[in-house]
């Protein structure tokens, strides 16, 4: 029986609960409004349209909402969405949202062990001082938020867990390659993405904030470590600082991916990439997911609308292994 959205294939019809997780209100060209919705469950996400939705539908189903879905999976120019049959609010307390939220693999008191951990491993006075400061500072925030609005760790946890996969592999870098300055290397990968607890709205409906759509994560991060230096008595023009300021402003890369400027440290350009890996296996592991061995999975936004093929050879290695 399908019971969740990672069961359904084109041409499946089915009947179970979901979570509205992002809800956008649009107008179609008749000019009557429409719901695009993201239907989620600890499985999956997968887009479908709400038609023709009058003023109360607007008012109803908004994100955060269970609702027990009817619906047909379709396939549409490659990827899967649903088409809504019908859709109502569930009762009051019949279901827990985190029945329907995806979490990070590890928990989070784990991965707030594992930050600690690699703090203490730089050992550079300045760059700890600032590291411990915004950790201090955005804390509760970096361990719940995704580290994406959709593209990747897209989930409760996901920056704190991208953010660690990265300081994972910088550390093998820095003990393959022992001219990798080890403490530049994991203040800069620490910090990289701290400032999405502000460029991002939380976990749910993560939607960009104001300062997200107009600075975006990488000006926000830079302003937060001068303002530290402010508070903890730290010159932002010493050296140092400005080495760390560099991890953060050039960790995207290309100008045209946000990076003001491109890295120009050996450490930066290692930065750049690790995020890159990271993000990248993610975004094709999670498309893999969603087909079988043997064909092609959708069009991958994240990396140029590309299609990546699952070989069935792999597949029965991979079974080889778990057995």
């Amino acid at each position: 029986m399908l019971k969740k959205l990672a069961d359904l294939q084109a041409g499946n019809d089915f009947e179970f609960p979901v979570l509205l997780k992002q809800v956008d209100v649009r107008t179609a060209r008749n000019s009557k409004k429409f719901l695009a919705i993201v239907f989620a469950d600890d499985t999956a996400e997968l887009p479908g349209k709400f038609w023709d939705a009058s003023a109360q539908d607007i008012k109803d189903f908004v994100a955060g909402k269970v609702v027990l879905l009817t619906g047909k999976c379709e396939l549409y120019n490659g990827s899967l969405q649903i088409k809504i049959i019908t859709m109502k609010i569930a009762e009051a307390n019949t279901y827990s949202l985190n029945q329907f939220i995806k979490h990070a693999p590890l928990s989070q008191k784990q991965m707030q062990e594992q930050i600690n951990e690699l703090i203490f491993q730089i050992t550079q006075p300045k760059w700890n001082r600032i590291v411990r400061f915004l950790f201090k500072k955005y804390q509760q925030k970096f361990f719940e938020y995704p580290a994406a609005k959709s593209n990747h760790h897209d989930y409760v946890g996901g920056l704190a867990y991208h953010t660690l996969s990265i300081a994972n592999l910088a550390q093998k870098v820095c003990q393959q390659y022992p001219q990798v300055d080890q403490s530049l290397l994991l203040a800069g990968t620490l910090l990289h993405d701290l400032g999405k607890t502000i460029e991002l709205s939380g976990p749910l409906n993560t939607q960009y904030t104001l300062e997200g759509n107009l600075l975006g994560h990488i000006v926000i991060m830079d302003g937060e470590i001068v303002a530290a230096c402010q508070q903890i008595n730290i010159d932002s023009n010493d050296e140092e600082v400005v080495l760390l300021r560099h991890m953060i402003i050039a960790h995207h890369g290309l100008n045209e991916y946000g990076s003001p400027k491109r890295p120009q440290l050996l450490e930066a350009e290692i930065l750049h990439a690790l995020d890159e890996l990271d993000a990248t296996i993610t975004m094709i592991t999670k498309a893999e997911k969603r087909v079988a061995p043997g064909e092609f999975t959708e069009r991958i936004f994240g990396l140029d609308n590309r299609r990546f093929f699952v070989p069935n050879a792999l597949a029965s290695n991979n079974d080889d292994i778990k057995n």
